[in-house]
């Protein structure tokens, strides 16, 4: 078991001791989203931290597209929810990438494989996501990428 994946059952025994529900099912549903992944595939596998990560970066997507469905359809008490259980998951997320260093990784992707149209954005955003590895949305990454190029 990688050493986030058992942060986060210490982290579910300790909330489920302290009856915080908010955290307790948050953690749940997290952890089970781990073993599904874990045993996709023809065998199961141990994840590695990495692979936590990009798994808890779903969910944490999953909830920010929820919260936002929540607030066009006029449910404040949901989308409230949603936030709540985001809030939790960013706890063990890494640190997002501010503009200026989204800015700075993809101005050097663009310079390494010397991208000069949007036509080469494939090959910029295969060598920048790596990099970025669950700091920044991937829609954000596009975005700054395309833009980049486009200018």
């Amino acid at each position: 078991m990688s050493s986030l994946e058992t942060k986060l059952h210490d982290d579910l025994t300790e909330a489920i001791r302290n009856r915080d529900e908010v955290t307790s099912s948050t953690l749940r549903m997290a952890l089970t989203a781990l073993k599904n992944e874990a045993v996709s595939g023809d065998a199961a596998r141990e994840l590695s931290d990495d692979e936590v990560i990009v798994v808890l970066g779903r969910e944490a997507k999953k909830r920010r597209e929820s919260a936002a469905a929540y607030d066009d359809a006029a449910r404040p008490e949901l989308a409230s929810r949603e936030r709540a259980e985001l809030e939790v998951l960013i706890t063990y997320l890494p640190a997002q990438l501010t503009d200026d260093e989204l800015a700075t990784l993809v101005a050097q992707a663009i310079t390494e494989t010397g991208a000069d149209s949007p036509k080469a954005m494939g090959a910029v955003m295969k060598l920048l996501t790596p990099r970025i590895a669950g700091r920044a949305d991937g829609g954000r990454v596009s975005a700054a990428v395309k833009a980049a190029l486009s200018s």
